[in-house]
């Protein structure tokens, strides 16, 4: 694969290159948004209290998430590695990385916004579990563009999400389930199964998704003839009021380097384990290697129940009331995508009363000039006339009339220096897709 992304003589890349990137690039779009059509109708057929159909369809579209991540990551490395290559042509590797890294995020935000939406839904446990995998799987693919565009910088930032009660051993059997629908999974999984109430807490359980699936994929990645057997335990090692240290013992019968400290940058689960707060021990023998982490969590302490309706949503907006009430202000909203249209105006309706769409930022600026709008979400790469020069005019107009409307950039664009054009636009905040749509909400909040 890497050679299929070489480069020429002088340093340039190659047509074999582009071909190979705008083939793989279609691909990826085509898995990705044969997801989302998945969650739609799981959506639907919950909506229409069909359970058992939407629970299939939601293994199926897991199934194709975990398989798409491995394929999203074997590709954005193959070409950070070729990229690396270059001494020159530093636009056209520039232009290389900003394209593919619009072109996937548009996707992946819609897997992101979908996922968070049905997570908050009245799914039975079996369905949330197999919701949660994917979002791991999402939340992996995420990471990976994120390093392909962002670690010059070194600040990639991992956002807290809500705290669940959940039971760690059937969090890791139904990763362990899913990963195995993979076609031509490699490893053989071994669950050192005991009675599960005692692993009951309280936590994050996409996190611990995401590190077991960036540890199988280092397995599997492992060249090899034979499958590979995996054992895994759970135990509660220690416990200190309310925080409880859990630990997860993985051994596998080849000596992997599971986590490899040399290149800590490259393995996510180190990360994820570092940001966490966790610590792990990795031992290397003959045909083994034994990789031991230790998470913290929270017991499970009585609380009153909850209504079960609330949602992230609900808790954010229960918080202190801004200048004004969501369900009054008017929202812009310009984005040329009609499915990220869409998927935004199901984030917002149920909040906000008032929205007008525009597909291109000429449309933008002309209803900016005939209405009253309270904020505008400003996507960047849109037709006829961009974001950033839309939010110019229409800041060149506000000098008239002596106003200030704020414009939130929503937008793909998330490379090195994007957020700096915005501000220098005029635009008053940014958001990179993909994001959570309580993050949205949280932006909108901070200026009405």
């Amino acid at each position: 694969m890497i050679g299929k992304t070489g480069t020429g003589s002088n340093g340039e890349l190659n047509v074999t290159s582009g071909e190979f990137y705008e083939e793989n690039r279609k691909m990826l779009e085509i898995y990705a948004y044969a997801a989302i059509s998945g969650l739609i109708v799981a959506i639907i057929l919950i909506l229409l209290n069909l359970r058992f159909p939407a629970g299939i369809l939601l293994i199926i579209t897991a199934a194709l998430a975990l398989y798409l991540t491995k394929k999203t990551v074997a590709i954005l490395r193959s070409a950070r590695n070729a990229l690396n290559d270059v001494a020159t042509s530093n636009a056209k590797k520039d232009n290389v990385i900003t394209d593919f890294s619009h072109k996937i995020r548009e996707p992946l935000n819609n897997l992101v916004i979908i996922t968070d939406m049905l997570l908050e839904s009245d799914l039975q446990k079996k369905q949330k579990d197999l919701l949660e995998t994917f979002a791991a799987s999402t939340k992996n693919m995420v990471t990976s563009v994120n390093e392909l565009t962002m670690q010059s910088a070194g600040n990639l930032s991992y956002e807290s999400r809500k705290h669940i009660r959940f039971n760690l051993l059937s969090t890791i059997q139904n990763t362990i389930e899913l990963y195995s629908l993979k076609d031509k999974a490699n490893i053989d999984f071994i669950l050192n199964r005991k009675e599960g109430s005692d692993f009951d807490c309280f936590g994050d359980p996409i996190t611990l998704k995401q590190i077991c699936l960036d540890i199988f994929n280092t397995i599997e990645s492992h060249d090899s003839e034979r499958p590979t057997k995996v054992n895994i335990s759970v135990k509660r090692e220690r416990e200190s009021g309310i925080d409880i240290i859990v630990g997860l013992r993985i051994q596998t019968d080849k000596d992997i380097i599971l986590i490899d400290e040399k290149n800590f940058q490259h393995s996510l689960a180190a990360r994820l384990i570092s940001v966490r707060k966790g610590t792990y021990i990795q031992e290397l023998g003959n045909n083994y290697t034994v990789l031991n982490i230790s998470l913290p969590f929270t017991n499970i302490i009585p609380e009153p129940k909850r209504h079960p309706g609330t949602s992230r949503t609900g808790e954010l907006f229960r918080r202190d009331k801004p200048h004004k009430e969501m369900k009054e202000i008017k929202i812009l909203l310009a984005e040329d995508n009609l499915i990220n249209q869409k998927i935004t105006l199901l984030t917002l309706k149920p909040l906000v009363n008032s929205i007008d769409t525009a597909t291109d930022g000429k449309e933008a600026v002309d209803k900016f000039s005939s209405g009253n709008y309270d904020i505008i979400l400003m996507d960047i790469q849109m037709p006829v006339m961009s974001g950033l020069v839309a939010a110019e005019k229409i800041r060149a107009l506000e000098e008239i009339t002596n106003t200030h409307i704020p414009i939130i950039a929503i937008t793909a664009n998330a490379m090195l220096g994007d957020k700096e054009k915005c501000i220098s636009a005029g635009i008053d905040d940014y958001l990179s897709k993909p994001f959570q749509p309580s993050a949205l909400i949280e932006k909108i909040k901070l200026y009405v």
